[in-house]
């Protein structure tokens, strides 16, 4: 598959035109180790794929990196997509949010503890290190809330705060009506003000 990566680059499919193509097709002919079906998906949706990851990621070698470990991991579990639970465009593209998404959250993980490094090496001031005590407490509260969400509710916050999908947007993405995918965020943003004691 290396060769097959090498030879492609996100946003520049090939001259064959991938309209009309049936994904779902595609992608069980791609578990069945078909490397040209699995050539005709990655040109029909890797143009939506990268403009999704670089949405989440904004560093475009970084998003070209997402993209490349998003399309292994399709290629890997195409065996594992189920078309009665929805689009195999929306299966590959919550594939490609979620590599995204952790990719961001290694990077700030990483960031986190070269500022916590640099806190705990050099001298602290007591009214900074009361304020540095105050936030990660906060963090935390807000880590707990977010777990205690369902994952439906916690996967269209993610991709409304951390994506900034629009709700039709986010609703197209997980094959929702636009009134379930509005309810969905509202109720956890609801949870999350009340498990943190938000006053408006």
């Amino acid at each position: 598959m290396s060769r097959f990566f090498a030879a492609r680059t996100p946003g520049t499919p090939s001259g064959e035109s991938a309209m009309g193509r049936d994904l779902a097709t595609l992608l069980r002919r791609s578990a069945a180790g078909d490397e040209g079906a699995f050539a005709q998906l990655y040109d029909a949706v890797a143009p939506r794929v990268f403009g999704l990851v670089r949405r989440v990621v904004r560093d475009r070698a970084q998003s070209e990196e997402v993209t490349q470990e998003a399309f292994l991991e399709v290629w890997r579990s195409a065996s594992r997509f189920d078309a009665s639970r929805g689009s195999a465009l929306s299966w590959i593209l919550m594939i490609a949010h979620r590599k995204a998404v952790d990719r961001v959250r290694s990077a700030e993980a990483a960031r986190g503890r070269e500022e916590h490094y640099g806190a705990t090496s050099g001298e602290v001031e007591h009214d900074s290190t009361a304020e540095q005590v105050s936030l990660r407490l906060d963090a935390q509260r807000v880590h707990r809330a977010l777990a205690n969400l369902t994952k439906a509710q916690r996967n269209a916050l993610e991709l409304a705060y951390l994506g900034g999908y629009t709700h039709t947007e986010i609703a197209a993405l997980l094959d929702l009506p636009l009134g379930t995918a509005k309810t969905r965020i509202r109720d956890g943003l609801i949870w999350l003000r009340d498990t943190l004691g938000v006053t408006s």
